[in-house]
């Protein structure tokens, strides 16, 4: 007998939205995802947790629904929440923005043919909100997002969206993300209310936890210190490794908590190496009493107090990762080009999973309206 309410993952990364997709009651059937250390990832986790959830590591333009579907015994319109994330680069507002130039943007549209053929009751999908103004053939801000919009109407869903901030719902992180709900027919759906605000916010009038910050999610991490290769031994599944190259550390320690190196005009311009003020995020040390920036691809971000990066033992942490889940792949340092996602890029590329629980569990509570 299979169990109410089932749900497929696309783009699946490390799992950061599955997390909160099965914390809300759905049974994840099947995860598809391209890169092989996510791969690994998920199957670790699926295992370690008893799951019997399939992943299909694949490059999703080359799998097809139909035989998905058939393979998870499914009929169309048995699947309740088909569920992802696509590559955001093309999208994103700190990139180049070559929207459906670049064919990463192509992957967007993925959601909307694999819906077109399981038909599910529900789509959850999370893009950066530069995706609302991305420009498309026509050179028109917002026009990929119109033809997405599109696509759905035409397989007759009706999509509702909102940009969430995760610091409002508990994460520590400045990480403001668009969400897309998709129903069949009428959309009744209601976007779940914040539960955290900002100092300035939480006056009373409304039952609101302040955000959450750095400092208290990093508690109890300090001890034991993080690892380093070639001079602590160490389990390679608890990620709580220290690859910071030395020059890194030098120039990290000249950086007070909570800002930069490119505003410490004071130091040498050797040390600064031509870095201008439009440059806030890299070598950017955390401050313990605020949420942190975005975490971001691009670099990583460095400790409060200590001369060193975040591990991504602390960077999941940040994210709302459960301590018992594990990460597989590199830890590498942010030099040179990487094809595929190490630790640190696993987690800054997914779905924060008490933003993703929040959404799921509103989504499992209208399916179950839908039914009374």
């Amino acid at each position: 007998m299979r169990p109410k309410r089932v749900a497929l993952s696309l783009f699946s990364g490390a799992g950061g939205m599955d997390i909160g997709v099965r914390q809300a009651g759905f049974r994840v059937l099947a995860e598809v995802e391209f890169d092989k250390h996510c791969c690994t990832t998920l199957r670790a986790n699926a295992a370690r947790e008893g799951s019997d959830s399939i992943v299909v590591e694949a490059d999703i333009r080359k799998v097809d629904p139909r035989q998905l579907m058939h393979d998870l015994r499914l009929k169309a319109g048995e699947l309740d929440l088909l569920f992802g994330g696509p590559p955001c680069q093309s999208f994103s507002l700190a990139g180049k923005q070559l929207g459906l130039e670049d064919a990463r943007g192509l992957l967007l549209f993925e959601m909307a043919r694999f819906a077109a053929v399981f038909k599910p009751k529900v789509i959850l999908m999370e893009q950066v909100k530069g995706l609302l103004s991305a420009k498309g053939s026509h050179n028109r801000r917002g026009e990929v997002f119109e033809f997405f919009l599109k696509d759905l109407e035409a397989t007759k869903y009706t999509p509702k969206w909102r940009v969430i901030l995760a610091a409002d719902f508990g994460v520590p992180q400045l990480r403001e993300r668009l969400f897309v709900v998709a129903t069949r027919g009428r959309n009744g759906f209601k976007y779940p209310e914040r539960t955290h605000a900002s100092n300035e916010d939480c006056n009373g009038l409304f039952p609101l936890e302040p955000h959450n910050t750095v400092g208290n999610v990093l508690k109890g991490l300090g001890i034991p210190a993080a690892k380093v290769p070639g001079k602590t031994v160490y389990d390679p599944t608890d990620s709580h490794v220290d690859v910071t190259p030395a020059r890194d550390r030098e120039r990290i320690h000249f950086v007070p908590e909570g800002s930069y190196l490119a505003a410490q005009t004071h130091v040498s311009s050797e040390l600064r190496m031509g870095l201008s003020p439009k440059d806030t995020t890299k070598y950017l040390r955390v401050h313990r009493g605020r949420p942190a920036n975005t975490l971001r691809c691009g670099e990583i971000f460095y400790h409060p107090t200590e001369d060193r990066y975040l591990t991504p033992r602390e960077y999941m942490r940040i994210h709302g990762y459960p301590d018992e889940y594990r990460l597989f792949g590199p830890i590498r340092s942010r030099t040179g080009t990487v094809r595929d996602l190490d630790q640190h890029r696993q987690v800054a590329n997914s779905v924060p999973p008490p933003v993703a629980n929040a959404l799921a569990r509103q989504i499992f509570t209208y399916l179950h309206e839908q039914d009374l």
